[in-house]
């Protein structure tokens, strides 16, 4: 069988509520584009079992593949493995080894192991039994008559590494075919302006195919290539890659490299740089996502945060005649940061961020006026950003771009030195 479309079907009341964001639905969205599995529907449905037989009728008339997130859990309400396997005609069994992990799990974790969890181990007869490491509740998968049913536990923690270790090979070994993806990084080009430039390349691109996705403050491509073989997808997508770095490489600040800390520390390690941050506006914001990263403790060692006037002043030693005449929120506070960042801690690279990020105006300057600015011996500079959203979320918002940016300045640094 070669399942061309799947429909994803989330399960639980709370979603319908609006108690929890179905994030579930997101996600597995996006990995099924990459096994090249069409998802043309999308529902929610409630812990009935009479709605969710009605849903699953309606999505197996427009889809081959069903893949269900929710009701997989030890309560009275936990019905979709019930009525999913009703709908096949298949009744439930115990499976040992499920019960069996169910037992180490709670010996493990300590917590009491009630009756109810045992209900967790009956899984439809016949079907492919998915392990749940993350929790007690097993996925599975049914194949009949042309048709396949896909139970995912719902809380994501559980259901992202099950569809990503259990799910996607399963799907994989249907097609017959290998899918090989790589992804590249953009910064300082937003997704509108990216596929502007790169429209006419992404809509003749077949195989491999490149698909946008926005990140805050970012862009990511990812380009796919099917074939029989991974080699041979490889083959595939080498060139498109090298085409792409052609036409928008000076955005491009990786591949495959996860996200702008993540590529910042990696560099930093393999050149045996250090880096400091200077923060007033985002808080440690900068210092929190570079230690984010495993490892970081090699190239990260000293962060300061200066949110008051003094503390630039005694920490830094920023010049209080700088403060007086610029005010903290300016280019030259920001380029003084930055350089007793760097004289203090010893620091190859230092990088420095101030600004207002609201919500009221701050030293007559405007919300999301942010200077950030990086030192080091072969490279200096300092950037005005200005971010003119002004709703409840701005401050989270800015304070995140800010740090982006200040990520990318070291980021940029660590690649000039030689």
């Amino acid at each position: 069988m070669n399942p061309k479309s799947a429909e994803i079907l989330c399960i639980g009341t709370e979603i319908l509520m609006g108690d929890i964001v179905n994030t579930n639905a997101a996600y597995i969205a996006k990995e099924l584009t990459v096994l090249g599995i069409n998802t043309y529907h999308q529902s929610v449905v409630g812990d009935n079992p009479g709605r969710l037989k009605e849903a699953l009728d309606l999505a197996f008339s427009r889809a081959d593949i069903v893949i269900t997130t929710g009701g997989l859990g030890p309560t009275y309400d936990d019905l979709s493995k019930e009525t999913i396997a009703g709908w096949f005609g298949r009744k439930l069994v115990l499976h040992q080894p499920s019960l069996d992990a169910i037992v180490r799990y709670h010996e493990k974790s300590g917590k009491p192991m009630t009756d109810n969890n045992r209900k967790q181990a009956y899984m439809p007869e016949g079907s492919a039994i998915f392990d749940n490491p993350s929790g007690t509740a097993p996925g599975c998968a049914i194949e009949q008559d042309g048709k396949i049913a896909i139970m995912l536990p719902g809380p994501p923690s559980e259901m992202k590494p099950m569809f990503d270790n259990c799910a996607a090979p399963y799907l994989m070994k249907l097609s017959g075919e290998t899918l090989v993806s790589h992804t590249l990084h953009f910064y300082g080009i937003g997704e509108s302006a990216l596929e502007d430039r790169l429209r006419a390349l992404m809509e003749e691109s077949k195989n491999p195919t490149v698909a946008p996705y926005a990140k805050t403050g970012e862009v990511q491509l990812r380009v796919t290539a099917k074939a029989a073989a991974k080699e041979a997808a490889e083959a595939l997508i080498k060139p498109m890659v090298e085409r792409l770095q052609a036409e928008v490489g000076e955005f491009i600040y990786g591949v495959d490299v996860g996200d702008l800390q993540t590529a910042a520390v990696k560099l930093l390690l393999e050149k045996g740089l250090q880096a400091a941050a200077a923060e007033s506006c985002t808080g440690g914001y900068v210092a929190k996502r570079l230690t984010d990263v495993s490892g970081s403790s090699a190239a990260f060692q000293y962060g300061f945060v200066t949110y008051s006037n003094e503390a630039k002043v005694k920490m830094l030693g920023v010049s209080p005649e700088t403060l007086e005449k610029y005010s903290a929120i300016s280019p030259e506070t920001a380029a003084e940061m930055a350089a007793g960042a760097r004289r203090v801690s010893g620091a190859d690279i230092a990088v420095a961020v101030t600004g207002n990020a609201g919500p009221a105006p701050s030293e007559g300057k405007a919300v999301g006026e942010v200077y950030v600015a990086v030192d080091s011996p072969w490279y200096n500079e300092t950037q005005r950003l200005d971010f003119f959203r002004h709703d409840e979320d701005a401050r989270e918002y800015i304070r995140y771009l800010a740090s982006s940016r200040a990520l990318y300045l070291v980021l940029k640094a660590a690649k000039l030195f030689s």
